[in-house]
């Protein structure tokens, strides 16, 4: 079954950077990408969900991953 993945981010976050760019390297799909600057609702949820304002963050399945490179490790298993 396939898992429910948002990545909350801000363009101008070098770290968020980092997720796009290898989000497009690879072409993975399904991600569905919440930009916290364009997105009160968005901005609003990571923090009460997350529990903190920090990005990227990407939800899987509702649980918070933080960091670039984990986030980066973690989708590159489950695309492989």
């Amino acid at each position: 079954m396939a898992k429910q993945l948002d990545l909350y981010y801000y363009p101008e976050c070098p770290y968020c950077q980092r997720v796009l760019r290898a989000i497009d390297a690879h072409g993975w799909k399904g991600i569905t990408l919440k930009d916290i600057h364009k997105d009160a609702e968005a901005d609003a949820t990571l923090v009460r969900v997350g529990g903190k304002h920090q990005v990227p963050c990407l939800f899987i399945d509702g649980d918070p991953m933080y960091e670039s490179l984990d986030i980066i490790d973690w989708l590159t298993k489950e695309f492989a």
